[in-house]
């Protein structure tokens, strides 16, 4: 098993165990907070199920009606995710919030609910360290944030983001639940299940900001254009790079699209030379750089790259 599945099985397993957990208490304690919490793991769970459902998707060959394969199904699940907590995680847990601030209702005994906070905790936490672990693998020197923004696989950054919220949110509960016991305010249960819905609308943001912006079909980076320009003009027979477009199909798959110009004194055969070693030079060099579509093209002014 991959890294990156493990930390969503550890996820799904955590999650699961968790939402049935929160549910149980919050019934019997009367809490807003912990039913939103318990809300919050169920939809996480979903969310695990959708992201093995899109890398499962995502790995199915490519076929005559999607001749570059299934990869952006990942994608695309994920978007969904993101909206997902931003509408079942984060809007529930904020409506409920809301509702128990305008009515707050006395807590009952609280003591089932700091086992299950504190059991939360340690299951949440652990999930969260096999998620950053996980993570950590795969970002190599780049800073935490900076690797989250390049990354193009989300399976990588939305467990992480979603057991972060989870733990911080647990805390908030934690907190407001200590003090509405201690100082019986009752409306303390609601402001948490209103933190608890605006963390997630905020991680949900984030989350859908990056899954659209890979499903509206990110390119490869500038110095990676750059090199490839570079490693195609150096090829015997080539004029001129004119246009480098890319879009990555799934996180190891990208297509890439050149337009270049030959030399004139260039036969037809000499050209499909030159473009099967512009092909070979630069799958050597990109490993995740699949498909390369090299089209030949007269020189003009118009052109630019």
């Amino acid at each position: 098993m991959t890294h990156q599945k493990a930390s969503i099985y550890s996820a799904l397993a955590a999650n699961l165990l968790i939402a049935i957990t929160k549910f149980i208490a919050g019934t019997f304690s009367n809490s807003a907070s912990m039913i939103s919490e318990g809300i919050h793991s169920l939809v996480d769970t979903v969310n695990q199920l959708l992201l093995l459902f899109g890398l499962k998707r995502s790995k199915k060959p490519a076929d005559a009606s999607r001749p570059f394969g299934y990869g952006k199904e990942l994608y695309f699940y994920s978007f969904i995710v993101s909206i997902l907590i931003f509408g079942l995680g984060g809007g529930i847990s904020i409506y409920q919030g809301i509702i128990h601030i305008i009515h707050p209702e006395p807590i009952g005994d609280p003591t089932w609910n700091y086992v299950v906070l504190a059991l939360c905790v340690v299951f949440e936490g652990t999930s969260l360290v096999i998620a950053a672990k996980s993570f950590n693998k795969v970002r190599g020197q780049e800073t935490w944030w900076n690797a989250i923004v390049k990354s193009k696989d989300p399976s990588s950054f939305l467990v992480l983001f979603e057991d972060g919220a989870a733990v911080l949110g647990l805390f908030i509960v934690m907190i407001c639940m200590f003090f509405n016991h201690l100082f019986d305010l009752p409306e303390l249960d609601g402001i948490a299940s209103l933190l608890v819905g605006l963390i997630l609308v905020g991680v949900s943001l984030i989350l859908a900001r990056e899954s659209r912006s890979l499903l509206m079909g990110e390119g490869i980076s500038p110095a990676s254009r750059q090199k490839i320009v570079t490693i195609t003009e150096k090829v015997t027979g080539v004029e001129k790079v004119l246009t480098v477009v890319s879009t990555y199909q799934s996180p190891d798959e990208v297509l890439l699209m050149l337009i270049v110009t030959f030399k004139e004194d260039l036969d037809t055969h000499e050209i499909n030379e030159a473009i099967d070693q512009i092909q070979a030079e630069i799958r050597k060099e990109f490993k995740l750089i699949k498909f390369i579509i090299v089209q030949p093209e007269q020189y003009t002014k118009q052109f630019k790259f």
